[in-house]
């Protein structure tokens, strides 16, 4: 099973873990980061390098966040891929401790 991008990851988009990537699985949204479960080798170079922990392999992932494997899968048919470090949100740092940040979740795709 591939790694999973959970909700620690919203509002904050730390891009860390897309440089260490060798199969460029991840993909870009607004204010949130996937992996492509298809692309995904589930190597974990990946989840160390996420500064917020967001980055869990599927097969452990919290009951509580469980959906997020399937958004996973869902969004990274829809947003384009990402394959260099970009600077986080400009208020990651606000963001990276507050809980239940689902509702803030932006879906639609940055690429036009």
């Amino acid at each position: 099973m591939a790694y999973v991008v959970t909700e620690r990851c919203i509002q904050c988009r730390y891009t860390d873990c897309v440089e260490v990537c060798p199969t460029d699985c991840f993909r870009e949204g607004p204010n949130f980061l996937v992996i492509d479960p298809d692309e995904c080798i589930d190597c974990g170079v990946c989840a160390p390098e996420c500064p917020v922990d967001a980055i869990v392999p599927a097969e452990e992932i919290a009951e509580s966040e469980r959906t997020f494997i399937g958004l996973n899968a869902s969004l990274a048919k829809q947003w384009p891929a990402i394959t260099t470090r970009q600077a986080p949100l400009p208020d990651a740092e606000n963001w990276r401790d507050v809980p239940s940040k689902i509702e803030h979740l932006v879906r639609e795709s940055v690429a036009g």
